[in-house]
């Protein structure tokens, strides 16, 4: 068993934080032999609980569940920060070019480290992943996290249509190539698959068919996908799809529309998007760094609350331009202020903190296991100092609530932030 003794930050089940400014977080194996947290609350009141355990006393910092990204491109490593006009020049542009390289297993195995250290360099413990149409881009991705022991969700691209030679696959190939992708990964150790069309625009017909066909073969596995991000690519699937009634219903019409998919960006909806969205139990992943940078708009949080659907934050690497939940969580407090509706909402700190951890985890139906330091959950954590740049650390030294504390990591904090990592109760790096 392993204690340490700091602040302590977690989630209660209704998605409000609790905090002990001076706690003890227990880990030991569970059933499975895997390192999950024990017992989780103030010092005073568990200590006693525990005697003779040794603790690790961390005076002044912050013990935090890790972080959880719903979607960022594997991919896309070394495109961010690329300029274009918009979601689809951008991809012409940048993106399908470096994707092609990806066909190479070598070339892929010297991305996956670098993609795999920023993550943990910034405190995501858990990320669902786009790889390439490349199965190589898989095996690469897969492989790397397994080594550190990370839960990992990741899926090769589908795209056979209306994408450039180099990334453009072929239907029926495509689709053997993502069955024997999952028999491969899912369930092995932390990793999952996530079946992954790209984009409607992107996928036959025959492709989605075939994708729907194998998510209900595999109703464990993920679906991942894009949807509503921009205008004109909304216009394109609906010239593709007439008989739809929305972007989002394409989708529903292939059977990819169930607990375990995870959408990204989901800004152009509707009030019978929204509820096709809580109905079926499929999730958004916000990207506000990514909306604001390609300006393909604002996601709408008012509406989601109103009609009550799941969601959770996600950089989008490479189109979003930070791995920094700090950032991406700024960035979804001012386009919660923006809004698709006036007036706008604020976002409460501790809800940002908890869509990007609990608030994620129960969107990938994961909740209690990933994405919080209650009992049972598996032990990926992090160490925080509040104070780890000076103005961040006058700020800090002001706050006069957990609101106020949370915000000041929100607004000024970066990865100097995070001094540690444990996944599964082992010290990264």
């Amino acid at each position: 068993m392993k204690a340490f003794r700091a602040a302590l930050l977690r989630f209660a089940d209704d998605g409000s934080a609790v905090y002990d400014e001076d706690g003890l977080l227990l880990v030991s194996p569970g059933p499975d032999g895997r390192a999950c947290v024990r017992a989780a609350g103030s010092w005073q009141a568990l200590a006693p609980n525990y005697p003779g355990v040794a603790v690790e006393h961390l005076p002044g910092k912050i013990l935090a569940p890790g972080f959880i990204d719903l979607h960022v491109h594997f991919p896309q490593t070394d495109v961010i920060g690329s300029p274009a006009e918009g979601l689809l020049p951008w991809l012409e542009q940048y993106t399908f070019p470096h994707e092609a390289r990806f066909a190479e297993r070598a070339y892929a195995d010297t991305i996956a480290p670098v993609f795999l250290d920023e993550l943990l360099r910034n405190g995501v413990t858990t990320a669902q992943a786009f790889c390439s149409s490349h199965p190589a881009s898989v095996d690469a991705l897969m492989a790397a996290a397994q080594v550190r022991g990370l839960r990992l969700i990741a899926g090769k691209v589908l795209q056979d249509r209306h994408s450039p030679e180099g990334v453009c696959d072929q239907t029926e190939q495509s689709l053997a190539d993502t069955e024997a992708l999952i028999r491969r990964w899912h369930g092995q150790d932390r990793l999952g698959y996530a079946i992954t069309p790209r984009f409607a625009p992107s996928c036959s017909e025959a492709q989605l068919r075939g994708a729907g066909e194998l998510a209900a073969k595999y109703p464990d596995v993920w679906i991942q996908s894009h949807v509503a991000e921009n205008r004109d690519e909304i216009r394109w699937a609906r010239e593709l799809f007439p008989d739809a009634r929305s972007y989002l219903a394409v989708y529903e019409g292939f059977g990819l529309m169930r607990e375990r998919a995870i959408y990204a960006h989901c800004i152009h909806f509707d009030d019978e998007d929204r509820r096709l969205m809580r109905s079926t139990g499929a999730a958004a992943a916000v990207s506000p760094t990514s909306n604001l940078f390609l300006g393909s708009g604002f996601f709408d949080y008012e509406g989601a609350r109103r009609i009550g659907f799941r969601h959770g934050l996600a950089s989008d690497v490479g189109g979003g331009t930070s791995f920094n939940p700090f950032h991406t969580m700024l960035a979804a407090y001012c386009v919660g202020r923006e809004g698709q509706t006036k007036p706008g909402i604020s976002l409460a700190p501790a809800n940002l903190w908890w869509q990007h951890t609990a608030g994620a985890a129960q969107a990938l139906g994961l909740d209690g296991v990933i994405g919080n330091l209650q009992p049972g959950c598996e032990a990926d954590f992090l160490l925080l100092d509040p104070r780890a740049t000076p103005l961040l650390a006058r700020k800090v030294a002001n706050a006069g609530s957990l609101d106020e504390l949370l915000f000041s990591l929100i607004a000024l904090g970066d990865d100097r932030v995070i001094e540690r990592a444990w996944i599964a109760g082992v010290p990264a790096g």
